[in-house]
């Protein structure tokens, strides 16, 4: 089955969208890394990353990364374009491990793999997007019951991890800031399709900007994003790259792909053998994550602790006896 020129589009920027995410993460690190060590961290609020130029940079990278991946959006469907998101973590791990000193064990190596493995296995057997004319058309697909459902329950989830979960377990629990960019990342994909397409149509003529649902999807877009860099700020301030990256991947791919599902029904065109196909690819991905996270401290040798002689008092002195 040949390839698309729409699709060839969407695959080469998913490919260069992957190169600078995956770099930004490490760069946007040193630079929090750097500020850590003049002022307060990001993780309790500080917000001395703002003056640090490695930061900057690092954002300049994730901001063509994700506008490249936002056009491969308007040429490719989600669930071909998502999953490319595995090459990211394959970069930063790398990067990690020879720039940050964040050892990558051989196992990780190995988990690396079976994320690319899944992902590639999930992009051949994903499934025809279907032609969009219109961007109420998305709208609504996106007003339809079975999304209007998935997008309340999103909102609740991420309000109880923002004001609940994230001040008590933030710093202890990584899934509480994952959970929190991954879930509002489903959301922001699918609005980004939709401002994608409204820009795509627009440029063939079509002007989709007369419609104030391209301006809805915009807002969702811009809200999104911003809480998405927020909290993934805290979560690389306090935690591994080297482990951040495959697990906010893993989170982020299966909502998103959960999300398209729902919103553009795209397993409806699809037979039993490509969807039990697709669901191995993801149990691969999950496999090289679960890898990657258990094996992540295992190249380094924990330092051995210091053992110093308890000195010796004379009222802790054991009297010698006298033989009579």
């Amino acid at each position: 089955m040949g390839i698309s020129s729409d699709n060839l589009i969407g695959l080469i920027m998913a490919l260069s969208s992957s190169i600078f995410i995956g770099s930004s993460f490490i760069i946007k690190k040193m630079g929090l890394r750097k500020a850590a060590s003049n002022g307060k961290r990001a993780a309790t609020g500080g917000h001395s990353y703002l003056y640090e130029p490695f930061w900057w940079a690092g954002m300049i990278s994730m901001i063509v990364g994700e506008i490249a991946n936002f056009a491969a959006y308007a040429f490719a469907p989600a669930l071909l374009v998502t999953p490319l998101g595995a090459l990211s973590i394959i970069f930063s791990s790398v990067l990690a491990h020879f720039i940050l000193k964040e050892k990558l064990h051989m196992f990780g190596v190995l988990g690396c793999a079976l994320c690319v493995v899944g992902s590639t296995t999930i992009v051949l057997h994903a499934p025809h997007e279907r032609d969009i004319h219109s961007v109420k058309e998305v709208w609504e697909l996106a007003t339809e019951p079975g999304f209007i459902v998935y997008f309340c329950a999103v909102v609740i989830l991420v309000s109880l991890l923002i004001f609940r979960y994230a001040p008590r377990y933030g710093q202890s629990h990584m899934i509480v800031y994952i959970g929190i960019c991954s879930l509002m990342g489903s959301l922001t994909v699918m609005s980004v399709k939709a401002v994608g397409i409204a820009l795509k149509l627009s440029f063939e003529g079509m002007n989709q900007f007369i419609y104030f649902q391209t301006w809805i999807f915009t807002l969702i877009v811009i809200t999104c994003c911003l809480l998405q860099i927020n909290y993934l700020n805290k979560a690389l301030d306090i935690y591994n790259t080297a482990v951040i990256s495959p697990v906010y991947y893993v989170a982020f791919t299966s909502f998103t792909i959960f999300a398209s599902i729902i919103m553009f029904k795209d397993w409806d065109t699809q037979n039993a053998t490509q969807i039990a196909t697709e669901l191995c690819g993801f149990v691969t991905i999950l496999s090289g994550t679960f890898l990657l996270h258990k094996t992540k401290d295992m190249g380094n040798k924990p330092a051995e602790p210091t053992v110093h002689p308890i000195p010796q008092h004379p009222s802790n002195q054991i009297p010698q006896t006298l033989d009579v």
